[in-house]
């Protein structure tokens, strides 16, 4: 009875020593689980693609594109996120690899990573969704660029992306992931499928969402050049020891607009996904509203409209703050001699800004992105030497002086 007594107490202890063991190793995960600080380094804004910038041949359906990006923050481990959103049928997903650029569509073939999609070498969007991939091991630079090879199986006719890239893709035909130097390739300046990259980072990383139009999208900025305001202020907090953990994300659509018309979803609509779906976002720099301002028709439009946008501006400012997060607005930049120019839409602008610098708008504070690309005091027309030929788009000068007239205390923690 005595050795009976002592084999089940073994037996007892050993088991409890077991589940303890397991118990602790649960714990561990949970907490490390609990701890991880996913942060966003780079994000596009989704749309239904117009016809004119749809791929061209030979398409996307079972071959392989490459897409490039430069990225905000850096991290050790990663994931992707992808879109079909705009789509009225699947898109495959065959597989999926992330590799260093060494120029134009060159990867550094021994940098080059498969992803996977719950543990699958590949997925299928169904239509109207987004997927993450699993996350993943990956040296991620601080303002890399980033190669992403999707070789696609059967793809919708309606395609979801972003259209304004201002940067180059490559469409290969067939299974190309691992080619390197994608030797021959056709070229579109176009993002297709591509959503969002999030990257573990230190607790005290954050990310800033820029929600505009097509002067956020960087119209009038160089192709390739990674020159965009955005570009600039990443460029900016990165170098800077007290902000070097802050991600920049650009969620500008060309031709966008606030409350109602011009191109992809209007900022309301999409205001939910591309700014409050963000990972890790402590400020939203929010600059829309030029659009709005010159699809008035009438001149007793002018004041309605520009309620109009005060009201969406605070309906914004409304969420994110019950997101915890910091909304800054920026004043609408000159547009005197442009094709938007009419008194009445003038009158509408200078309603906006005078909110906008207003104490009690509601904005934690205010870039003053007019006063910094106005002629000269008392004018409404942006700098001779800053823009876009069109008196309405900045150019690459105008966007260095926009990205350098930010304050970065702003995004000081």
């Amino acid at each position: 009875m005595g050795k009976r007594y002592f084999k089940y107490l073994l037996l007892f202890n050993l088991f409890i020593f077991v589940v303890g063991c397991k118990s602790n190793q649960s714990l561990k995960e949970t907490k490390k689980s609990n701890t991880s600080n996913w942060v966003g380094t780079w994000a596009t804004a989704q749309m239904l693609v117009e016809p004119n910038n749809m791929p061209p041949a030979p398409g996307l359906t079972d071959n392989t594109l490459r897409q490039i990006i430069r990225v905000s923050i850096g991290g050790k481990r990663m994931r992707l996120r992808f879109s079909n959103i705009f789509s009225d049928q699947a898109t495959v997903l065959k597989s999926v690899s992330v590799a260093n650029v060494v120029e134009g569509a060159v990867i550094d073939g021994k940098s080059q990573k498969a992803l996977s999609f719950n543990g699958n070498a590949g997925i299928t969007m169904n239509p109207q969704q987004e997927v993450f991939s699993d996350a993943f091991d990956f040296a991620l630079r601080p303002g890399q660029l980033l190669a992403i090879t999707i070789n696609y199986g059967a793809t919708s006719q309606k395609t979801s992306g972003h259209p304004g890239s201002r940067t180059t893709s490559y469409i290969l035909q067939g299974d190309q992931l691992n080619n390197v130097d994608f030797a021959g390739a056709v070229k579109t300046d176009h993002w297709y499928s591509i959503m969002g990259v999030d990257v573990i980072a230190p607790k005290k990383s954050a990310a800033i969402v820029c929600l505009g139009n097509s002067i956020t999208d960087g119209r009038g900025s160089g192709t390739n050049k990674q020159n965009r305001w955005t570009d600039i202020l990443s460029a900016r907090l990165l170098e800077n020891k007290a902000t070097e953990n802050i991600g920049v994300l650009n969620l500008g659509i060309g031709g966008n607009c606030v409350v109602r018309g011009g191109l992809g979803p209007t900022a309301l609509d999409r205001f939910d996904r591309d700014v409050l779906s963000q990972e890790g976002v402590k400020w939203l720099v929010l600059l829309e509203g030029i659009n709005d301002i010159g699809g008035i028709r009438k001149a007793e439009d002018a004041p309605v409209r520009a309620q109009e946008l005060i009201a969406a501006y605070k309906v914004m400012i409304d969420k994110a703050h019950g997101k915890g997060i910091k909304v800054y607005g920026c004043t609408i930049l000159p547009f005197e001699k442009s094709f938007y120019d009419a008194p009445y839409r003038q009158e509408a602008r200078d309603i906006v800004n005078v909110w906008i610098r207003n104490k009690t708008s509601g904005f934690d504070a205010v870039i003053d992105f007019d006063k910094a690309m106005v002629s000269e005091p008392g004018s409404k027309t942006i700098l001779s030497n800053m823009h876009d030929n069109d008196f309405l788009h900045p150019n690459q000068l105008g966007y260095k002086r926009m990205g350098d007239v930010i304050d970065l205390e702003l995004f000081k923690q």
